[in-house]
């Protein structure tokens, strides 16, 4: 979008924040780069300059505006509809892998040589890997700063610098500030917006920005009612659970507001901080562009009245694809509630555990190398399923099946179709879920047929997947509109 300067001047003037990380403005007078709804004076348009990314304004030398703080806008919504190469590679940079095995590593992880993967983020965002997670180093950095205590020398590390100077040098480039200037001014801040009010030691608590609306009924009611006891709760108005990291373990409490959502996180090493925060984002889909998603599903006389009712329903995603895996297989052709005792016996078996000062969270979700010892016969579930369940985590222990960010979602779906056990509602719910695909679509679902021949659609399976043909590349978030014409717990907020 950021080509067309006519667009972008209009968002600009209007200060639409629906356009907020879809592009950012660079002003040629100042050096300042501000998100579209950035409260100021909107500048001259022959002053103004777009970028697709805060890595390409900080590398054409533009610093971050102070009042709109354009490092906390929402994620681009791209990276999240697309599963094309720079697509998987973005997901892969917001996820830590350049900080955690460099460059070489991202390559590795998508099948490209370095130079391919540089050419092709430079030719579309205007900054190459190492300069965008950069930007997302300065950010991490800017959180720990802001609602922490800590050393700059820890805080340099934890955010993935590799030396304090580095570190200074960058945030004074990026924020035209020292380290020490931006917590002070954070303090200030907390004692004029929440005074009196202490951190709580050990955790973080930041805001989650999202574009509007967001329903929060369907996500976080999904969330909470297919809980796994011990690892996931509903806890005074939070969805709690752990988290497996690359460097440790996490729990966090995500809590729907009107203009965000407040995250809470414990972490065991800070420097899980970058990949907590983007797995959160992603399980809660807040990348997403709710308008544009709304206005194509509209265009259906059938769905209209949905989206109109309660519009902005995300899809409820995970923040570990192979967990999400396992589970979708001890839920097939069970009830929610057996789904989630059947999950709960592998985690009091299996789990690491874990110490929760704040609720009843004990466990870790067993990873794919611990599930793949389990004894089979010690399922109870029938053979079939069983077979079912070993394949699936002993494909997943070997790395024989990857279901992580960087995966080629057709691929991906035709390796799950292969494995046996598999069929089409598996396959898709765990594309639509686990592996992010916006046009997953579950056409032989109970829940979708039934909403599908109460509202007049066609109930068969073949004839309704003809029919959401005019809702791509959006089905995954019809599907959310049709389940919740249902009374199911999942599509109700918890009180």
């Amino acid at each position: 979008m950021y080509t067309e300067t006519e667009r972008c001047v209009r968002a600009v003037q209007s200060k639409d924040a629906r356009f907020d990380g879809w592009f950012f403005t660079a002003v040629l007078t100042t050096r300042i780069y501000c998100r579209p709804s950035c409260p100021a004076v909107p500048p001259k348009p022959a002053n103004m300059t777009f970028y697709p990314s805060a890595a390409a304004c900080q590398q054409a030398g533009f610093r971050a505006c102070k009042r709109c703080r354009p490092d906390t806008s929402p994620g681009s919504p791209e990276w999240n509809q697309r599963a094309d190469l720079v697509a998987r590679a973005m997901r892969l940079i917001a996820d830590g892998v350049v900080d955690r095995e460099g460059v070489p590593g991202l390559a590795t992880r998508l099948g490209y040589s370095t130079r391919q993967i540089e050419r092709r983020l430079l030719a579309e965002l205007g900054a190459g890997p190492l300069a965008l997670a950069r930007a997302q180093r300065a950010q991490t950095a800017r959180i720990l700063i802001e609602t922490t205590a800590l050393p700059m020398a820890d805080i340099a590390f934890a955010a993935g610098f590799s030396a304090i100077r580095t570190f200074n040098d960058t945030v004074r480039e990026v924020f035209a500030l020292s380290p020490s200037d931006l917590r002070t001014r954070a303090m200030k801040k907390s004692a004029r917006d929440t005074p009196g009010t202490p951190d709580t030691p050990g955790f973080l608590s930041l805001r989650l920005p999202f574009r509007a609306p967001l329903n929060p009924d369907n996500l976080f009611g999904h969330l909470a009612a297919t809980a796994v006891p011990g690892v996931e709760e509903w806890r005074d108005g939070a969805y709690r659970r752990t988290l497996r990291l690359p460097y440790g373990h996490g729990v966090v409490a995500l809590a729907p507001q009107p203009d965000h959502i407040a995250c809470r996180l414990m972490l065991s090493d800070l420097r899980d901080l970058t990949v907590a925060i983007s797995r959160c984002r992603r399980m809660l889909d807040l990348d997403a562009d709710p308008v544009a998603i709304d206005d194509q599903l509209r265009t259906d006389p059938l769905l209209a009245p949905l989206v109109d009712k309660a519009p902005g329903r995300r899809v409820p995603r995970t923040v570990d694809e192979a967990e999400f895996a396992v589970r979708a297989v001890l839920g097939q052709q069970v009830s929610t509630a057996a789904a989630r005792t059947h999950a709960a016996r592998l985690v009091a078996a299996h789990g690491e555990p874990v110490d929760d000062p704040e609720g009843g969270l004990t466990h870790l979700f067993p990873s794919p190398g611990a599930l793949a010892a389990v004894d089979p016969a010690s399922l109870a579930m029938p053979r079939t399923r069983r077979a079912t369940f070993t394949t699936l985590v002993g494909q997943l222990a070997d790395d024989t099946l990857q279901l992580g960010v960087e995966t080629d979602w057709a691929e991906t779906r035709a390796r799950l179709l292969g494995l046996p056990g598999f069929g089409p509602w598996t396959v898709d719910v765990i594309a639509m879920r686990a592996l992010g695909d916006p046009d997953a679509f579950l056409p032989t679902d109970l829940g979708i047929r039934r909403a599908a021949q109460e509202l007049g659609l066609p109930s068969t399976p073949a004839a309704l997947t003809a029919r959401a043909a005019a809702w791509r590349p959006w089905r995954a978030y019809a599907v959310q509109y049709l389940w919740a014409t249902d009374s199911h717990p999942i599509n109700f907020l918890p009180v």
